[in-house]
């Protein structure tokens, strides 16, 4: 397949293979670096934690899962050591989930392999014009709101 061919693959499996592609790539990358332990369901909840941190509850709708789902994945981050469950500062029993210095590694090391990862497709793409097409793609889709979260989930 050359770069300008029209393969006639519909758009929506052309988008998931690209994601598909990518993702696996950069998890790859990752567990070559000692992040084997990690999948992109951890990054998505990293992500969804960055800054002052959230409840179990905000995590689940965050990530579009269920509050049980999001309440083992924080237990399971919290045994390898990359979250901990402080006291919400508004009191009350509620905990609030933040991100220990080991995540905030990851995420740093993560950005790194991801600006890695676009500076080679861009040697084979112009990624420019991919970003403001795609951006044009989700505000058609989207409309004038804010975009929604990217959930490790299917609808």
């Amino acid at each position: 397949m050359t770069r300008n061919e029209d393969t006639g693959i519909e758009l929506g499996i052309l988008l998931g293979l690209g994601f598909q592609l990518l993702v696996g790539e950069f998890t790859r990358r990752l567990d070559e670096v000692g992040y084997g332990d990690l999948r992109p369901a951890h990054g998505m909840a990293f992500q969804a934690l960055k800054g002052p941190g959230a409840t179990a509850t905000e995590l689940a709708e965050r990530l579009g899962v269920t509050k049980q789902a999001a309440g083992q994945l924080v237990d399971d981050l919290e045994k390898r050591g990359y979250v901990r469950r402080e006291p919400h500062p508004e009191g009350g029993r509620r905990k609030l989930v933040v991100l220990t210095r080991a995540a905030n590694e990851h995420l740093a090391v993560a950005g790194g392999i991801l600006h890695e990862l676009e500076a080679e497709l861009g040697a084979h793409v112009d990624l420019p014009t991919l970003r403001r097409e795609l951006t044009g793609l989700l505000g058609a889709l989207n409309g004038e709101g804010d975009l929604p979260p990217l959930r490790p989930v299917w609808h």
